[in-house]
Formats: C-alpha cells, structure tokens, sequence
C-alpha cells in the first residue's frame, strides 16, 4: 500500500506542474493574446519569418501545443496558407525547447519555491484588480509559483536510485537491448506525451528521471525523440473537425517531426557524443556518460544532465528545421495529396472557419467567429437576392427556387447553433473585457441573422400560396416593393462589409439614416396597400398578403440596425 501513496504523491506533484504550466500559459495568452494574433497574421510573409514567428510565440506561451493549435485554426479560418503555415510549425518544435532550458536553469539550479512564494504575495492583491492584465498578470506569477512549486515536488517524491539501487531492476531489462531500448524509449516519450498533452510536461519528468538515476542519458534523449512526436497529437485532434487545409497543416507537423525522428535515430549514438562535447565544453567538466561515478555533489550530477538534455533537445530542432525547411514545399504537396478533399456532396454542410474541437486558446478564438459571421451574413444576403428574384424577376423554376431559400433556411439553423455553442464555450474561459463583449455580440449577431433568414424563407412561402392562388403583385404596387427590397438588400451587403471591420470604422449614421429611410417607405406602402383595398382594387385576403411582405422588408431593416449596434458594441 505505501508504494500506491507513493505513486499518488508523484502524479500529484505533475498535477501541480502541469497546472502551474497551464495557468501561466492562459494568462500570458490572455494578455498578450490580441497581439499574438497580430503577430501570426502578419509575420509569416516567407517561411523563414514564418519561423521567427513560430519561435517568438511558443517563447511566449510556451507551449507549442498551443501555437500548433492557433496555426491549425488560423489555415482553417483562411488567414494562412498552408506552405505559410510551415515555417511557423517549424519555429514552434524550436521555441519549445526554451521551456526546457528554464526548467533547468531554475528548476535544478537555484531553489525558486522561496522566490515563487515571495512573487505570489506581492502579486495576490493584483487578482482583485479591477483591470483584466493586472490580474492575468497575477495569474501568471502563480502558474510561475505553482510549476515550480510541482517540479520540486516531483523531485522529491521520485526516490533517488543512488540510495535505493534495488528500485531500479524492473526497469533493468528494458534498458539493455542497444538500439531496440532506443526504439522502445522514443515510443514510451510519444506515449506518455499524448496522455499528459504536454511535451513540456514530458520533457520535464525526463529530466528528473535522468537526474535521479532512473534512465541513462542516451534513453532519456530517446524519449525526447519521442515527445517530439507526441506532441503533434493535440493539433491533428484540433483539426478532426477543421476543413480540409486545418488537417494538412496538422498533418504536416507530424510528417516534419517523424522525418526529423527518422535521420536522428540513423546518427544517433554520434549525436549524443557530440551534443556530449559540446556541454563539457560550453558549461561542465564531467562527461553526461559517466557524470554519475565521477561526481558526488547530486547538484553537480542534475545540472550537468539537464543541461546536456535541453542541449540535445534544442540542437536537434534548429538542426531539423535547417534541414528541413528547404523541403517544406514538397513535404505540403506529399499531405496534400494524402489528405484529399472531400466531394462537396459528401461533406454537405459545415462550418467553415471555426474548429469545434479542442480549444486551447479561446483568446484567439474570435477571429474564426467573425469569419464564420461573414459567411452567415453572406449567405442570408444570398437568400434576400433569392426574394428579389422570385418578387420582381419572374424566373423560369421557382420550385427550385423555393427549395434553394428553404435549404438555406435550414443552413442557417444550424449555423447559428454552432457558432452561438462556438461562442458560448469561448466566454467560459477567462476573456479580456473587450473580447467578452465581442463575444456577446456576435451571439447577438448570429440571433439577428438567423430571423432574417427566418422572414425570408417566410416571404417565399407567402409568396408561393398568392400564386397558388391565381394571385400577383400589381404592377403599381410592384414597382415600389421593388424598390424597398432594393434598399434592405444594399443595407444588408453594406452590413456584411461591416462585420469585417472594426467597430470604430462602422459609420452608425448612415445606417440609422437607411434605417429611417425603409421606415417612410414602409409608411407610403401601407398607405396605397389601404388605400387601394377600400376601393376595392386590392382583394382583402391580397391586401393582407401585401402588408405582409411590406412589414417583413421594415423587420429586417430593424435587424440590420440591431448587428450593426452590437458591431460596434451597442446592447441597445
């Protein structure tokens, strides 16, 4: 039973650092996370910038996870390329490898819980502000204070085989098969990586198992070998549900790590010796190979086998990508043809941009909404085009006219249910204020255009029973319908223009004059619609048909008000 509360203790204190690494990366995203975005969209000019950006944003979250993640849903939202999308793929796997430097440095170095704890009192107060980036940055310190607080932990609970050399013999037969125990530890490292989601998190439990004497270095570097792998798992999971380009992307990440796998495990006993040389050069005097029998300090023997670990791992990555990058144009055609796209009969609908499935940054997660609201107030747009033509242009099938608006009528049902469910799960992660406004209004603005779809698919309804019943529009009538519908079509494409632009671009005058417009026009109609049934011109069941398609045109009008309000951050 001891040896269960021993293991308890153990996955408790990778609970810790996992956490701590997690929180310290929300918070950082938080802060920095319009910046980010920015910083993606706009540095990825060629790939080698494409790995400078890659690099930069995995240093500042750190977590590749995460930028894979934000690479894959930003291929999927059209803001990247896939062959853009490479460089930044490649600067992620190097920008990870800092993680492991710090862990090093601070975790096997210098004693940080102290500071750590020091670092929380002085930041604690700072989670009460009022103001979003104080608290992230309190956040922050803590996800700081906490994984370090988990790595010590972790250290002190793995027992140290020096003193318990018998705690190592059923790990004994599975290190003494040359290149198979190789093979065998680059699988342990991909296995362990996926369970955890964190290649950090794996890094850092390798790191202890060398130090304490658990694993020799060369398997300890196999199973980084192995994390590298691993880790393109979260974003070939977030790209189950992302189009056709989201899944190259992801698939591209682990072709470009499982090639780099491939040449280092060809050369890898040289490797090691030279990644030796090297450390000894660089920071120690002791050998990684034989550091345990000619050092006594266990400080010594931690730091020099952490040091040569974060060295290997970031030297094989550069290298990687110096190989590699080259080939990235042919390794995208390989997954390109790999990952075929599917029929458009087979897909049938989905969404576009947004990616239903893991959400790892939230913060950077409101750009897809928007390109999704896009393609929602584009296809509404196509819907009153739609009502135009069956009005007022007499086309040759308008069965089958009537079936494409009923069709899109149903699209749009779902659409808004996906995006509202999108959003819905972004706003229950810690946004900035901005951002928790812009998610609430575009809930708000997915509600506006699913009732416009709403009347339309409503309009062609009515309109069909008035010819069912041998019945027209008059042609006094028609010719001032016509130009009302005109009106909300123009208000409607110049609304969709908008949901592109930022809130302070959108020029709310002109839309209250348009609204005010369609609100006299509206009046005038209603006028000659009464006018003409107390005469007698108009049939009173037509009449009532008439004001109908008269009082829809003024609702949608209204609607286009209401998304252009929220746009700009109006609740009113």
């Amino acid at each position: 039973m001891h040896w269960f509360l021993d293991l308890l203790v153990v996955l408790g204190s990778l609970g810790f650092f996992i956490f701590g690494m997690k929180l310290m990366s929300d918070a950082i995203q938080r802060v920095a996370g319009q910046k980010l975005r920015a910083l993606l969209s706009s540095m990825t000019k060629n790939r080698f910038y494409g790995v400078l950006t890659g690099f930069l944003t995995t240093s500042v979250v750190q977590s590749s996870s995460a930028t894979t993640v934000m690479v894959v849903s930003f291929v999927n939202a059209g803001l990247l390329t896939l062959l853009e999308a490479t460089g930044v793929i490649m600067g992620a796997n190097i920008g990870t490898t800092v993680t492991a430097w710090i862990v090093s440095f601070f975790g096997f170095k210098f004693q940080v819980s102290l500071f750590s704890l020091i670092l929380a009192g002085i930041f604690f107060p700072f989670l009460f502000a009022k103001r979003d980036n104080l608290r992230n940055l309190a956040e922050f310190v803590f996800g700081f204070g906490i994984l370090f607080q988990g790595l010590q932990f972790l250290k002190e609970s793995v027992p140290d085989i020096r003193a318990n050399p018998e705690i190592l013999h059923f790990l004994q037969p599975y290190t003494e098969y040359g290149y198979f125990s190789v093979l065998l530890f680059v699988l342990v490292g991909t296995f362990i990586t996926i369970i955890v989601q964190s290649s950090s998190a794996t890094m850092t439990i390798t790191m202890v198992a060398i130090a304490q004497g658990w694993l020799p270095f060369d398997l300890g570097a196999a199973m980084v070998l192995g994390e590298n792998i691993g880790t393109t798992i979260t974003a070939n999971l977030a790209a189950m549900v992302g189009n056709v380009h989201a899944k190259r992307a992801a698939r591209f990440h682990t072709l470009f790590n499982l090639i780099g796998v491939a040449w280092m495990l060809f050369i890898f006993p040289y490797f090691l010796e030279w990644i030796d040389q090297i450390n000894r050069f660089l920071f120690h005097q002791h050998s990684v190979f034989e550091i345990a029998d000619n050092a006594r300090d266990q400080k010594i023997i931690e730091s020099t086998l952490t040091d040569g670990l974060a060295l290997f791992h970031t030297t094989f990555n550069i290298l990687n990508t110096i190989l590699l990058i080259g080939f990235a144009p042919a390794m995208a055609r390989v997954v390109t043809k790999l990952t075929k796209s599917r029929s458009r009969e087979e897909e049938g609908f989905r969404l576009q941009y947004i990616s239903t499935g893991i959400m790892s940054t939230p913060e950077l997660s409101i750009e897809e909404a928007r390109k999704e609201l896009q393609v929602f107030g584009k296809l509404v747009e196509k819907m009153n085009a739609n009502i135009l033509v069956l009005f007022f242009k007499r086309p040759k099938n308008k069965e089958k006219l009537y079936k494409k608006i009923a069709t899109r009528e149903e699209i749009t049902d779902r659409l808004q249910a996906e995006i509202t469910n999108y959003l819905a799960r972004i706003s229950k992660f810690g946004l900035s204020e901005k951002s928790a406004v812009q998610v609430k209004g575009m809930i708000r603005i997915a509600s506006e255009l699913e009732r416009m779809a709403d009347i339309f698919y409503t309009l062609s309804m009515n309109y069909k029973r008035l010819e069912n019943e041998r019945a027209s529009l008059p042609e006094s009538l028609k010719i001032n319908l016509e130009k009302l519908y005109d009106h909300i079509y123009r208000g409607l494409k110049n609304t969709n223009l908008n949901i592109a632009r930022d809130p302070e671009e959108i020029d709310m005058e002109a839309v209250y004059e348009s609204e005010r417009e369609i609100n006299q026009m509206r009046d005038n109609l209603q006028r000659l619609i009464y006018d003409r049934i107390e005469k007698g011109q108009y049939p009173v069941e037509d009449g009532v048909i008439f004001l109908d398609f008269v009082n829809a045109a003024e609702k949608v009008g209204d609607h286009i008000v209401n998304i252009n309000q929220a746009l700009t951050g109006n609740s009113h």
